[in-house]
């Protein structure tokens, strides 16, 4: 569906597109080069992508949290939505890294997100 969306570009007339799991069981150099694909594709777009890689993650103009609590025994789980502010987006790239804010995953974070920005 992503390469679709590429190469239709601006004649497509949908103007949201949702990635869910678009990069699954992909990492490294390719992440990144998905992630610009993404970034492309918003420039015409509205583009909402659920993700755990931090490489997609910092692209975003927008970074959301989703989690998930289970409910009291009986009920339904609940799930939030919360935006991060840019103080916090680091912490969660950092989480998103090593699955804990460190001090070398934090320096790592803000160094994805510094060179995103550019």
């Amino acid at each position: 569906m992503l390469a679709v969306k590429v190469v239709l570009g601006e004649a497509d007339e949908v103007d949201t597109l949702v990635f869910d799991e678009v990069d699954a069981g992909v990492g490294g150099s390719t992440a990144v080069a998905l992630a610009d694909v993404l970034a492309d594709l918003a420039r015409t777009h509205q583009v909402i992508v659920v993700t755990h890689l931090a490489q997609v993650a910092v692209r975003g103009q927008a970074h959301y949290v989703v989690q998930k609590a289970a409910g009291d025994e009986g009920a339904m789980p609940e799930t939030d939505l919360r935006q991060l502010d840019s103080a916090e987006r680091p912490a969660e790239i950092a989480r998103m890294l090593s699955g804990d804010a460190t001090e070398t995953s934090l320096a790592h974070a803000r160094e994805l997100l510094e060179r995103a920005a550019d």
